[in-house]
């Protein structure tokens, strides 16, 4: 079985602001630099022919090259705990046009589409019982900005579990025009 995900990669750039917001928090675990992404569609776990299907399907999608930029940030729970800390993409009519030919891809290939609505972010930290005070942080995450980065990409990630969180291997990669 092959877990996978769509994302966009943001630029060394971007991720090292969102890597220099980040801590502060014990017992939160903090995304590291290869782990910065933000995610367009989560597929999960399939096998090798509906993995290939979405990846063929994906590379018949064909949308523009366009900027995002970070903006704010936030946090995400479960059952009334936070458990996601995240910072935000400033809004872009572009980035819901390409998620939304993402996903209408993906669902020609089979794959359902998800039942949450996009809600564009990129997960800064993930969150278990004890972690301390977040308060520091996301004040931090709500001031954040940057530059306008151009998106000349979106990525197929397949995501390998391991003792140290999860390692996430570039499968396919489909420029922007």
């Amino acid at each position: 079985m092959h877990r996978l995900f769509v994302a966009i990669r943001p630029p060394a750039e971007i991720r090292r602001i969102l890597l220099d917001s980040m801590g502060g928090v014990p017992g939160a675990r903090f995304q590291s630099d290869e782990q910065l992404h933000l995610t367009l569609a989560f597929i999960g776990a399939v096998d090798r022919h509906r993995a290939e299907d979405a990846a063929a399907a994906l590379g018949a999608v064909h949308h523009p090259r366009f900027e995002l930029s970070l903006r704010g940030g936030g946090s995400f729970d479960r059952r009334g705990r936070i458990d996601t800390v995240w910072a935000g993409i400033a809004s872009s009519d572009p980035l819901k046009t390409l998620q939304a030919k993402v996903a209408r891809a993906l669902d020609s290939a089979g794959v359902p589409p998800e039942r949450r609505a996009f809600v564009p972010h990129i997960t800064v930290a993930r969150l278990g019982a004890g972690t301390g005070p977040l308060e520091p942080l996301l004040a931090r995450l709500a001031a954040l900005s940057s530059p306008a980065f151009t998106v000349e990409d979106f990525r197929l990630y397949e995501s390998h579990l391991g003792h140290e969180g999860s390692v996430y291997e570039v499968a396919e990669q489909y420029p922007l025009a």
